[in-house]
């Protein structure tokens, strides 16, 4: 590991806006946050690019970025405490185990922007818009609350239209070359370090808008059985 790597994860434990494996954490992100305001979540996070920017666009809200990286998640914590960002804080945690840090309906909103699509169809349970995961949403979202998924992969894209329509999910916006609008919406023209990349490569830049329905079907009991969980869900908060 690199020096500054080893300085960075030393310095993020001292960090007051950066939770790492929290204990008893569901149900006291207000307490956290010294308000009851809405909270956001940004799955998979890195640098919290999308984080930092709807926090500064929403003083009146609260937003988290998520991810298992902590070296990454350093340089979007030193911003928010540069800044005076009051209402930014990072939880380093694997995204499959959100139920243990956020209480039923403690989520208002979910983003994911730019994560690993898994394309080999053998790691297609990790991706962040599979079934597996969508259970785990349910169980921390609001009723009705939105999942954006913002990505440059086709593939990914596709496949979470599949699931979306699949699960019963309500699809509330579908925009398959964001920069080919007249005028590309506020909430997405936030350019993320790879989506600025993407963008320089002449990728096409997709995004989705959805919601969960009341009740999502069960998912296979044979593949729950065969893969288990943990291994689904572990390390899937990975970017590209």
């Amino acid at each position: 590991m690199g020096h500054n790597k080893l300085i960075r994860f030393e310095e993020i434990l001292h960090f007051p806006n950066v939770l790492i494996y929290p204990e008893q954490q569901a149900g006291r992100w207000a307490e956290h946050f010294g308000n009851n305001h809405p909270v956001t979540l940004e799955l998979a996070c890195g640098k919290g690019d999308y984080t930092l920017a709807l926090a500064r666009r929403f003083p009146e809200e609260n937003f988290i970025g998520v991810d298992i990286k902590g070296n990454r998640i350093w340089k979007g914590a030193r911003t928010a405490l540069d800044e005076g960002l009051r209402n930014v804080a990072f939880l380093r945690t694997q995204i499959g185990q959100l139920p243990a840090y956020f209480a039923p309906g403690e989520v208002k909103e979910i983003w994911i922007t730019f994560p690993d699509p898994f394309l080999r169809k053998s790691k297609a349970k990790k991706r962040l818009t599979h079934p597996v995961f969508l259970h785990r949403y349910q169980q921390v979202l609001t009723p009705g609350g939105m999942i954006h998924l913002k990505t440059d992969s086709p593939e990914l894209y596709a496949f979470t239209r599949e699931v979306i329509s699949e699960n019963g999910c309500i699809l509330a916006e579908d925009i398959p070359d964001v920069y080919a609008l007249p005028a590309v919406p506020p909430l997405l023209d936030i350019r993320t370090f790879y989506e600025s990349m993407h963008l320089a490569a002449g990728r096409t830049i997709r995004y989705l808008r959805f919601s969960l329905p009341d009740r999502l079907p069960p998912l296979p009991v044979k593949k729950q059985h065969e893969h288990g969980d943990a291994e689904i869900l572990q390390d899937a908060d990975k970017k590209q």
